[in-house]
């Protein structure tokens, strides 16, 4: 894909070295002369353009990625290049970071975000985790609140020890996508069985996280 991040913070050249490590091309959107530093992240290509301004991403080019990136320190900044990204250029994914969690509320669909990204939940989602057994851990909002990616780690002496995934009784509007266990990374099907701190992650409405954790925290009849 053919990705550009707006910000070339500390933040957007991690993202840029990650997705160049993935084979993707990157272009780097920085308004400050001064953050123009290429030796970073030399395989990305670098513009120096305000990415709020309609001619300055025309120019870039914008119209011709599948993803954009609005990766700032400026939530202010990452809605406005979310917006124009999506209704002027089209683009099909927008994903956009938030800095301070009481703008969340604004990164829905209403300006042209499809993934936002908040750094302190995500943050706060990893605490959890690694003092949560058997809790449901929301990692991530996706498609402005419709659906959420969560994790669950069973509990070493959970029931559902040996029993295979197809008798999982999951409700509707839910899925599950991964096991971790160890450093197996195993897309479940039906046959396979679930162990104990085995952790799974899920895609669920909102509705139903609590029927989820239900499901996977049975207890001993």
């Amino acid at each position: 894909m053919r990705v550009a991040i707006a910000g070339a913070g500390a933040v957007g050249r991690s993202i840029a070295a990650e997705l160049l490590d993935s084979q993707h091309e990157v272009m780097l959107i920085e308004r400050d002369l001064s953050a123009i530093e290429p030796e970073t992240v030399e395989r990305a290509e670098w513009v120096n353009a305000d990415a709020c301004e309609l001619a300055s991403l025309e120019e870039a080019g914008l119209q011709s990625c599948d993803v954009v990136i609005a990766a700032t320190g400026d939530d202010k900044v990452n809605l406005v290049v979310s917006l124009l990204a999506k209704m002027e250029f089209a683009v099909r994914r927008v994903v956009a970071r938030v800095n301070d969690p009481r703008n969340e509320w604004l990164f829905d669909e209403t300006w042209g975000v499809d993934v936002a990204v908040s750094t302190p939940r995500m943050l706060a989602a990893v605490v959890e985790e690694a003092v949560s057994v058997g809790d449901l851990v929301r990692l991530m909002t996706l498609r402005q609140g419709q659906a959420n990616l969560v994790e669950v780690t069973l509990p070493e002496a959970t029931p559902l020890a040996g029993r295979p995934v197809r008798d999982l009784r999951l409700p509707t509007d839910s899925a599950l996508l991964v096991i971790l266990r160890g450093g197996r990374v195993i897309v479940p099907q039906g046959d396979d069985s679930l162990e104990g701190l085995d952790e799974l992650l899920l895609v669920a409405s909102p509705d139903v996280e609590e029927d989820v954790r239900a499901a996977l925290n049975q207890r001993e009849s």
